[in-house]
């Protein structure tokens, strides 16, 4: 390949700071998180010169509040961000990088190598995260696709820096004793890496562990306890079904009760990321539906979802084929609302087309009543006016529990032992 492996050297040194600056903007943006607040996220190729995003979303929010941003997320609130980890080892490329270029190290095969290995780290991740991010969450995200960018030319720096090293000419292998070597020559002439790589890897494997565990070890030790907040939201005064409103919506175990709204973009995110997690399957999940539509909830003056009502009432329709209306209606959110909006009569004929056997249903006196029980039980349990809500066993999940605290949460729900108080008064 063109070029010295000291010039290649400068070029992944370049794109590690590039990687740090895309990972630890996504780590702020997670750390912000931890107040239990809504916050602002930058999803920009241009990291603090693009406008923060408030809207909530973007694929950058989505791909941060799904269950794939973190891990260890039933142990610790939120779980550590793995952009941490990914802020560890661009710092360690970087610091192989200089290493090379400040000690002219770059006829040193098996420090050549020992850094392609560790690149391989950040592209291998960019790989796993990238097709998790198209194929499972459907988002694209821009301070991901900059890491991955990042990741693939530090990647291929490292090789072509490794390759040059094979098409130069060992000025040592001409010469005579007597002969006068030059010293730049002499500094770029590659050495064998036989009998050294054992050593070398030895050497990275302590120093990526130094990188990359040590910052995920603070990051454990200062997380904020949020058990004490588990149980404080309110709990259901009314919880008995008095008119058979409750759709079943599979799982066994612990009783809950789903408040949702089937054309609400968070309670698909929200349903997402419970069902990722393999809590859903613990509980014996029941579903109320609570359409933010105006045509149906006097609550709301506007129809923040348009077609909700008619979508609520296929599902009631449905009976136990529910589910599956509801998964179809996640699938066609956008459509549905658009469409509706236009045409009031576009959510039945959507929804019609897809399970006929809901067609003469909708509209009818009997399911409209039906689903006007379902909001005056909401009335009836003072709920507040939005979706999704999850009642566990009667008690409210809060509704900063509902995105990156929802592991850790309903872990400690269902084993209300985590947070029982202490003979301090603390929480465990």
């Amino acid at each position: 390949m063109p070029g010295t492996p000291r010039k290649w050297a400068m070029l992944i040194a370049v794109a590690a700071i590039a990687g740090l600056v895309f990972t630890g903007t996504s780590t702020f943006d997670f750390a912000q998180y931890l107040d239990r607040q809504v916050h602002g996220l930058h999803c920009s190729f241009l990291p603090g010169l693009g406008s923060v995003d408030l809207t909530g979303a973007s694929g950058c929010h989505v791909t941060l509040m799904s269950p794939y941003s973190s891990i260890f997320r039933k142990a610790l609130w939120g779980g550590i961000p793995i952009s941490l980890a990914g802020m560890g080892t661009f710092a360690l490329v970087l610091y192989r990088a200089l290493d090379l270029v400040i000690r002219r190290r770059g006829r040193d095969r098996a420090a050549l190598i020992s850094l392609f290995l560790l690149t391989l780290v950040p592209l291998g991740t960019s790989v796993v995260m990238g097709t998790i991010a198209l194929r499972v969450l459907d988002a694209v995200c821009k301070l991901c696709i900059g890491t991955y960018i990042a990741s693939g030319v530090v990647s291929l720096g490292a090789l072509f820096a490794l390759l040059s090293t094979g098409r130069r000419r060992n000025p040592y292998a001409d010469i005579d004793d007597d002969d006068e070597v030059d010293d730049e020559d002499a500094a770029d002439a590659p050495l064998p890496a036989a009998g050294r790589m054992g050593p070398a890897l030895a050497v990275l494997v302590a120093q990526l562990g130094v990188f990359t565990l040590l910052p995920m070890g603070a990051w454990a030790a200062m997380v904020p306890d949020h058990a004490r907040y588990i149980g404080t939201c309110g709990e259901l005064t009314h919880a008995r079904d008095s008119h058979g409103v409750f759709l079943p919506m599979g799982g066994s175990g612990t009783p809950a009760i789903e408040v949702m709204d089937p054309l609400c973009p968070s309670c698909k995110a929200f349903e997402e990321r419970l069902s990722t997690s393999g809590q859903g399957a613990l509980l014996d999940r029941q579903l109320v539906l609570f359409p933010l539509d105006s045509t149906c909830n006097w609550m709301v003056t506007t129809s923040l979802h348009p077609g909700a009502c008619t979508v609520s009432e296929a599902m009631l329709c449905a009976g136990e084929d529910a589910p599956q209306v509801l998964a179809w209606a996640f699938d066609h959110q956008e459509q549905i609302r658009t469409e509706t909006a236009a045409d009031p009569k576009a959510a039945a004929r959507l929804v019609s087309a897809a399970f006929p056997q809901v067609k003469r249903c909708i509209g009818k006196p009997a399911v409209r009543t039906k689903l006007n029980h379902a909001l005056r039980w909401a009335v009836k349990n003072r709920l507040p006016v939005l979706t999704p809500q999850l009642f566990v066993d009667g008690q409210r999940v809060c509704d900063a529990d509902t995105d990156l605290g929802l592991d850790y949460t309903l872990a400690k729900m269902l084993n209300p032992s985590d947070t029982a108080p202490d003979a301090q008064g603390g929480a465990r």
